[in-house]
């Protein structure tokens, strides 16, 4: 007496979990294959991102050059703001807690990769 594999009842559930869990792993998986590998930040924050960057690199020289033995641990924020292709203003500010300490603007030209203070 043999039984069919369609009446089997553990075949039946076995055949139920894979399926289960072809769809769990395919929902798992979607999201990635959605999104378009190798994505880079927004082309319209791209004058903003290496403006700050630039500014960053130069503003860590700066602070390892003039090392002050300040009690107060300075801590920088920054700010960005796209003129055109090319250029930007960078605000950088400086707190210690709540407190504003310093603030220096530059502008900055990607382009051409220098940065210009800005004197108020």
């Amino acid at each position: 007496m043999t039984l069919s594999l369609e009446v089997n009842p553990r075949y039946k559930k076995n055949k139920h979990f894979f399926i289960e869990m072809k769809k769990l792993i395919a929902l798992i998986l979607f999201p990635f294959l959605t999104i378009p590998f190798g994505t880079k930040a927004n082309e319209n924050f791209s004058v903003e991102i290496e403006a700050l960057t630039l500014v960053m690199e130069q503003y860590k020289e700066d602070a390892e050059a003039t090392t002050e033995l300040d009690i107060e641990d300075k801590k920088p924020s920054y700010m960005a703001l796209k003129q055109d292709e090319c250029n930007a203003t960078v605000e950088v500010t400086e707190k210690t807690g709540l407190e504003v300490v310093n603030t220096e603007s530059f502008d900055v030209n990607v382009c051409l990769k220098e940065i210009h203070k800005v004197i108020n």
